[in-house]
């Protein structure tokens, strides 16, 4: 943001020296331009005087010494015609005197009487003022007299006015970034304080608030605002994550103590109220399910980790061997397909989770002899296919819910194994979709992002490598 601030200051002062030197210069160069013609048609007309007077007197010898002296003196050519139009003197050496100039239209209209001023090139290309003069008295013509100037000289004037206003402009701007820099510094440094107190909020701590004692009064209050709601988070945080950390302690003692209390009750009730029992005690045990998945996702939630690249192929591997004892029990046989994938980019512990609930969920509905396939896909993907039932389009669309569970579910689920799956997918960077699967059963895509691998391959230590599905329809 400094450098746009820079750049709009600069900018600003460049349109407002333009507007001002730009129009300066042109004024300067058209009146310079008018200053060079008057000189030399005051000129024209003093040695017109001085020419007239001496070729009246017949003192032609006398016209070189005087057209010598001025062009020494003031630059230029000069060139005398007498009232034919025939050259008398030339201060150019290489001129040529007894030549009749008469049929050139300045000359011309000087023999007339007339005077002529204008810009027009000489023999040479080259630009040139000339001043075009009778030498008369009243009117009698004896003589004429043009004065050519260079506009080479005219033009060196220009160029070094416009050369002082562009070092003039230099120099303002150089003022004015010097002072737009330290402007600018000053108002945006709040905002790369809060910059910073923004990253480090988002991993989950502030340990420095940002600066609001300086810049502009707005940045100062956003500032001072944005520290107390943070602290105030953090707060919340806190409370939250020391919640996640207790309750579970807090909560596994009574919920034991009443399952078993459950269980005692069995030899002294009667036989038919034995199915009663069972279910209390399932649903006890569904609850204390229920509450490690909620302190799971809590715990998830209140946790900022950044993504690591992990070798997708070798977690497979540990998950499908830790998983085939139990799959073989349930006559479920899994089947690992694909090219081997590699790298992705995961938190810590994601994958293990990911495969876990995923494996969990599908083997609770999978009939016994059917297949349960994890296939690796071109493009970081792993779809995990069951032979259950599957999904309609309308449970599809709400599997994600928070408790949910399908109307016509038989298991004992929380709905909690999904949503903890998705999390995990969303802070890994990736994205997970339930889809058909061909004939029976449900196709759940996971894609994450490619990561590139060590020599060796990367695969960090995860801090939940049990088996840890939660049921989610």
């Amino acid at each position: 943001m400094t450098r746009r601030l820079l750049l709009s200051y600069l900018a600003l002062a460049v349109l407002v020296l333009a507007g001002l030197e730009i129009p300066l210069g042109y004024v300067y160069a058209r009146g310079e331009t008018s200053r060079a013609a008057r000189d030399v048609e005051r000129d024209a007309a003093m040695l017109a005087e001085i020419t007239e007077e001496d070729i009246e007197k017949g003192e032609l010898a006398a016209l070189p010494e005087v057209l010598d002296e001025y062009t020494e003196r003031n630059g230029g050519r000069v060139v005398v015609t007498d009232r034919h139009g025939t050259v008398l003197a030339d201060s150019d050496p290489d001129g040529r005197t007894g030549i009749s100039l008469a049929a050139q239209p300045d000359i011309a209209r000087a023999l007339a009487n007339r005077a002529t001023v204008t810009t027009t090139t000489d023999g040479d290309g080259a630009d040139v003022l000339s001043a075009t003069l009778p030498g008369a008295s009243g009117t009698t013509v004896r003589g004429t007299l043009r004065l050519t100037y260079p506009l080479s000289e005219v033009d060196a004037r220009v160029h070094r006015i416009w050369g002082a206003l562009a070092l003039g402009g230099a120099c303002v701007l150089a003022a004015v970034a010097l002072v737009a820099f330290s402007l600018a510094r000053w108002i945006t440094r709040p905002l790369r304080t809060l910059e910073a107190a923004t990253a480090q909020l988002a991993d989950g701590h502030l340990a420095d608030p940002p600066d609001a004692a300086t810049g502009p009064p707005e940045l100062r209050r956003l500032a001072a605002s944005f520290t107390h709601t943070a602290t105030r988070l953090q707060h919340l945080l806190g409370a939250q994550q020391a919640f996640a950390s207790e309750a579970s302690h807090q909560l596994k003692t009574p919920l034991t103590s009443l399952r078993l209390r459950l269980e005692n009750f069995e030899p002294h009730l009667d036989p038919r109220a034995h199915p009663s029992l069972d279910e209390a005690v399932g649903e006890v045990e569904r609850l204390g399910r229920m509450v490690q998945g909620l302190l799971a996702l809590a715990r998830l939630e209140n946790t900022a980790t950044t993504p690591e690249p992990v070798d997708l192929d070798t977690v497979l591997t540990d998950r499908v061997a830790m998983w085939e004892p139990l799959a073989a029990e349930q006559y479920v046989t899994l089947d690992v397909t694909g090219p081997p994938v590699g790298g992705v980019w995961a938190i810590p512990g994601a994958l293990e989770q990911i495969i876990d609930n995923l494996v969990a969920n599908a083997l609770r509905v999978s009939p016994a002899g059917s297949t349960l396939t994890l296939h690796r896909s071109p493009g970081t993907e792993l779809h995990v296919v069951d032979q259950g039932p599957g999904m309609n389009d309308a449970d599809r669309a709400r599997a994600f819910d928070r408790f949910w569970r399908a109307s016509d579910t038989h298991h004992d689920g929380t709905g909690l194994g999904l949503p903890i799956v998705r999390h995990l997918v969303d802070a890994s960077g990736g994205t997970i979709t339930l889809h058909p699967a061909p004939g029976t059963g449900l196709l759940a895509r996971i894609r994450l992002r490619p990561a590139p691998l060590g020599p060796a391959g990367t695969h960090p230590a995860s801090g939940a490598q049990g088996r840890a599905g939660v049921g989610s329809w």
